[in-house]
């Protein structure tokens, strides 16, 4: 399966089109948010295009594509708008025997991780973007993948997202062009 990676939407509609439409253009699969749907938080400005019935409306009509966990600035009120859970702290995907860990990154991420071994974790929140392969004390190696924002990035770096296909993580830009790559 080929999967389109996006966190920190934080309820910009202009950026989501964008998006969208490569996720289409790509024929992606499944749609993974990492949280920050629809609330644009507040130590951030305000974003162009704010619009979270918008952004609601795009991504219920994609809602049986969609896994999703929730960010910090997700709450009990978005749930009851978007047509797909977004309560859960975190959600393994199992990809060809590939375990992979999604959340938002506030409460795990590459350095917090729950108990188990994954292939990857795949986290934003920070709104910078990174991808690394770490080897843990055990021997294992990980995939870390943070797909930054689309919306807010942050120290100079552009809106950026993922997508994962045959065990490939990539994080790009809004005209597509990868910027890193990393092998599962």
């Amino acid at each position: 399966m080929k999967y389109f990676l996006l966190s920190d939407i934080h309820g910009s509609v202009t950026q989501l089109v964008k998006v969208l439409d490569i996720y289409r253009s790509e024929h992606c699969d499944m749609l993974l948010l990492l949280g920050d749907i629809l609330n644009y938080g507040p130590r951030n400005g305000v974003p162009e295009g704010l619009d979270a019935k918008g952004v609601t409306e795009r991504l219920n009509a994609l809602a049986d594509n969609i896994v999703a966990v929730r960010g910090n600035c997700d709450s009990e009120v978005d749930q009851m708008l978007l047509h797909f859970p977004i309560q859960a702290t975190y959600s393994l995907l199992v990809d060809e025997g590939r375990k992979i860990l999604l959340t938002h990154g506030h409460v795990y991420n590459d350095q917090q991780l729950p108990p188990g071994h994954f292939d990857a974790v795949i986290f934003g929140h920070t709104h910078l973007w990174k991808l690394s392969t770490t080897t843990l004390s055990d021997g294992h190696r990980m995939v870390c993948c943070n797909t930054g924002s689309i919306t807010f990035p942050k120290n100079g770096n552009v809106p950026t997202f993922g997508i994962m296909d045959n065990g490939m993580l990539s994080i790009r830009d809004l005209d597509n062009n990868v910027l890193a790559e990393a092998q599962l």
